[in-house]
C-alpha cells in the first residue's frame, strides 16, 4: 500500500524554503500581525475547520482576463521544434534549465482544467509531458541538462508527473514517476534533506521542499513512497524552524540563519502536505508569513524571490482557509493582476516563463483542479 502522510502526533511536519537572499523578518511577531478573526473559524487560530471551501467571491473579471492573457502568452513561448520541443524557457543554473520551468508551466495549464490532449491547451500539456518523459535519465533523474541545481528541476518535474499520472493513469508516466521517486529516496542525506545535486551529501530546505512536494504528489497518485524517507525529511525540516515560527535556509545546528518570507511560506505549506492541520507550529508559521501579506508596508513581500515566495505562501493560506485565505488571496490576486505586463507575461527572477507560470498557478488556486493543492482539513 502507498505510504500515507499521517496527521499530527504520528508524523511530524515537513517544511521548506528558497534559494538564499530572503528578506529577514522581525524576530518576534505581535499578535496584531495575524489576520482579523471572523465567524466560522477557530477563534483561537483563525484556521478554518474545513479548508478549501468554495467562497464564491474569489474570482473576478480582472482575474479572469489576466489568466486568459497569461495562458495564451505562455503557450506561445513553448518551443515547437528541435531537441527541446515541448519545453519552456531556460532558467539558468540553480533552477534546472527547461525541465523545472516546463513542469511549472504544465502545472499552470492543468490548473485551468487542461490535461494531456484534452482542453483548450491540452496539446501544450501533452508536449510538456512528452518533453519531461524524454528527459528522464537511466538513474531516474528528470533533467534536460547537467547544470548546477538539477534537483530543483527534478522536484518540480516529479510534482508535474505526479499530477499528470493522478489525473490520467497513463502507464508511461507511471514508469518514469516511479524511477523519479526512487531517485529522491536514494539521494536523501543523513540529516534527512536534499541539496542541488543527486547525491546524499549536504542539504538545504529550498531543495528539500521540492522533493517533498514531488513525493506527496506521487503518493497521492498511488505510487509507493518509503515512509522512512518522509520521517527523516520531517526531522530535518524541524531543525530549520526558528523560535519566531519562521524557517532558516539550513538546519540551525549548521548556523542556518534567520527566518525569511519565502522559505517560511514553503515551510508552512509543507506542514499541511505532511498532514498537520492544527498545532502551535502551524499557527506560529502562518502568523509569521501573514505579516508579509501583499500590499503591506515597509516592503513586505518584496523579496528577491518574490514569485517563489508567493507560490508557497498562497498554498499555505489556501490550505489554512478561514481568515488567512480570505484576506491573503484578494491581496495577492490584485497585486499579480497589477504586475502583469502588456504582453500577458510576468517578469522578475529567473525568466518570464518561470514568473508567468507561478503567477498563473497562484491566480488559479480557487479553481481547485490540482490534487496536490487540495489538502483536506481535520476529519477530511
Amino acid at each position: 500500500m502507498p505510504m500515507r502522510f499521517m496527521r499530527s502526533g504520528i508524523v511530524r511536519s515537513l517544511a521548506a524554503a528558497v534559494v538564499g537572499g530572503a528578506v529577514v523578518a522581525p524576530a518576534c511577531l505581535a499578535q496584531s500581525d495575524g489576520p482579523d478573526h471572523k465567524p466560522g473559524v477557530n477563534q483561537n487560530t483563525g484556521i478554518a475547520p474545513r479548508p478549501n471551501q468554495v467562497r464564491g467571491d474569489e474570482i473576478n473579471d480582472a482575474q479572469r482576463r489576466a489568466v486568459e492573457r497569461g495562458l495564451a502568452a505562455l503557450a506561445a513561448r513553448q518551443i515547437q521544434t528541435g531537441p527541446m520541443a515541448g519545453s519552456f524557457g531556460d532558467g539558468g543554473a540553480g533552477y534546472g534549465a527547461h525541465a523545472g520551468i516546463t513542469s511549472l508551466a504544465g502545472i499552470a495549464f492543468m490548473a485551468a482544467g487542461n490535461v494531456p490532449g484534452r482542453g483548450k491547451y491540452g496539446d501544450v500539456v501533452k508536449k510538456a509531458v512528452d518533453f519531461i518523459l524524454n528527459s528522464s535519465q537511466q538513474s531516474g533523474l528528470l533533467a534536460a541538462d547537467s547544470s548546477h541545481g538539477v534537483m530543483y528541476s527534478h522536484g518540480f518535474a516529479t510534482l508535474f508527473l505526479g499530477e499528470v499520472y493522478g489525473m490520467t493513469g497513463d502507464d508511461s508516466v507511471k514508469e518514469k514517476l516511479q524511477l523519479a521517486v526512487r531517485l529522491i529516496e536514494k539521494c536523501q542525506n543523513s540529516q534527512g534533506g536534499w541539496r542541488y545535486m543527486p547525491v546524499p551529501y549536504d542539504a538545504d530546505i529550498s531543495v528539500t521542499i521540492c522533493q517533498v512536494m514531488g513525493l506527496r504528489a506521487a503518493r497521492d497518485a498511488g505510487i509507493k513512497v518509503d515512509k522512512k524517507t518522509i520521517e527523516n525529511a520531517i526531522k530535518y525540516v524541524h531543525m530549520c524552524q526558528n523560535p519566531d515560527g519562521g524557517f532558516s535556509y539550513t538546519a540551525n545546528f549548521n548556523g542556518g540563519g534567520g527566518s525569511g518570507f519565502e522559505r517560511s511560506a514553503a515551510g508552512v505549506a509543507a506542514l499541511y502536505y505532511a498532514g498537520e492541520f492544527e498545532g502551535d507550529d502551524i499557527k506560529r508559521g502562518l502568523d509569521f508569513v501573514f505579516q508579509f501579506k501583499p500590499g503591506g508596508g515597509a516592503g513586505r513581500g518584496a523579496a528577491s524571490h518574490y514569485f517563489y515566495g508567493q507560490y508557497y505562501a498562497s498554498q499555505a493560506m489556501f490550505l489554512a482557509g478561514g481568515d488567512y485565505w480570505t484576506q491573503w488571496y484578494p491581496a495577492i490576486r490584485d497585486e499579480l493582476v497589477a504586475k502583469q505586463e502588456r504582453n500577458g507575461m510576468w517578469t522578475g527572477e529567473v525568466s518570464p516563463e518561470y514568473c508567468t507560470a507561478i503567477a498563473l498557478i497562484v491566480l488559479q488556486m480557487p479553481n481547485r483542479y490540482l490534487p496536490v493543492f487540495n489538502g483536506k482539513g481535520p476529519g477530511g
